[in-house]
């Protein structure tokens, strides 16, 4: 009896490692993705409102953003107006970027969690 309850306190000792791992897992996307959507939600922001691109601060963002917005440069029109620039692309960037992390997210959630009762 006491070698079945110990089989059982190891196997729920395991299910709950696994379940904080898949946990921490999802926490480090989310914390990945919502970086990368501040930092290109910034960009779009600088852009709307002219910042001086000279600025030590605002070049370091768009050389990191350049980076990321690299594949949907060119996808969308950009009208601007007197050194204020609407970036449709980084918008879509962001959604796109967000949709990816949430679909990440959710593929190591089912592939990976164990509910407590099965």
């Amino acid at each position: 009896m006491t070698e079945e309850k110990e089989q059982k306190s190891v196997q729920e000792l395991e299910e709950k490692k696994s379940r904080f791992k898949t946990y921490k897992s999802t926490q480090i996307i989310w914390f990945v993705f919502g970086l990368i959507e501040a930092i290109l939600g910034l960009r779009f922001i600088f852009k709307l409102i002219a910042v001086n691109p000279e600025n030590p601060f605002a070049s370091l963002l768009y050389a990191v953003s350049d980076m990321l917005l690299t594949p949907f440069t060119n996808l969308a029109s950009a009208p601007s107006a007197g050194g204020m620039v609407l970036e449709i692309s980084t918008l879509l960037a962001m959604l796109i970027y967000a949709m990816f992390g949430w679909a990440l997210e959710r593929i190591i959630y089912v592939i990976f969690y164990k509910p407590k009762n099965l």
